[in-house]
């Protein structure tokens, strides 16, 4: 009688590792999408606010590992400090969203966030992103983030993470796909997402595919990014934040 309780133990722990392996073999399947931008870039901000915002939608993010890294185009001088393609308020603005990222690592959380904050670039309200905290639910923890100076940590990772990719980025938004660069072809981005994925759970999104995308939309929007050798006239203190 005393083994009974041994094998139902055994059975047990047999069940909990078949539906761990289960669960992490469907992890690793996903695909990871990750958009490299820049806050105030006008084409970053139309890319999260109107396209980006899909992966929400029917499914398609139960596959997707969604990085953000907030970065672009800026760039280190040799004393150590930023210089970003839009003035100051974009070096303030691409720390923020970074310790968002950090802070609340559920892509659904922070994503809420970024893409409150783009609208409000899209939108020229940008005297009134700290708003974004409340409308998105979120704490002011990424204030506190920056003012203490990991912020600043957190650019230079991402500064060597952008600096690291090959091929190099040539403009922003830029968006890979299992390490595959998207290039003029980032807004179908979910076409390729769908693609990639080896898992058997194929969400709506990918089923609702149509058979061939429209490769023209490649030429439509080669000018729909910002440069990483234009650069910008715009010169400005950081945002209010209180």
């Amino acid at each position: 009688m005393a083994s009974h309780p041994s094998l139902f133990t055994a059975f047990l722990l047999f069940i909990c590792t078949a539906l761990f392996l289960i669960a992490s073999t469907s992890s690793s399947q996903n695909v990871t999408l990750s958009l490299y931008y820049e806050t105030l870039c006008p084409y970053c901000a139309d890319f999260i606010v109107n396209h980006l915002v899909k992966v929400f939608d029917k499914g398609l993010i139960s596959i997707v590992n969604l990085r953000l890294i907030p970065w672009g185009n800026a760039f280190i001088q040799p004393n150590g400090s930023f210089v970003c393609q839009h003035g100051t308020n974009e070096c303030f603005l691409n720390a923020i969203e970074a310790c968002t990222v950090t802070i609340y690592p559920d892509a659904v959380r922070h994503f809420r966030f970024i893409h409150c904050v783009e609208k409000m670039s899209l939108e020229n309200k940008m005297n009134e992103w700290v708003n974004c905290f409340g409308m998105s639910g979120l704490g002011k923890a990424p204030i506190d983030c920056y003012t203490s100076g990991y912020g600043e940590v957190l650019q230079r990772k991402y500064a060597a993470e952008t600096s690291q990719l090959n091929p190099p980025h040539r403009f922003v938004p830029w968006v890979v796909v299992n390490n595959q660069p998207l290039r003029e072809d980032f807004e179908n981005f979910v076409s390729y997402v769908c693609k990639a994925y080896r898992g058997t759970k194929i969400p709506e999104a990918c089923k609702s595919l149509p058979l061939e995308s429209n490769s023209s939309q490649k030429e439509n929007h080669i000018n729909s990014v910002c440069y990483v050798d234009q650069t910008s006239n715009l010169t400005s203190s950081a945002p209010a934040i209180n």
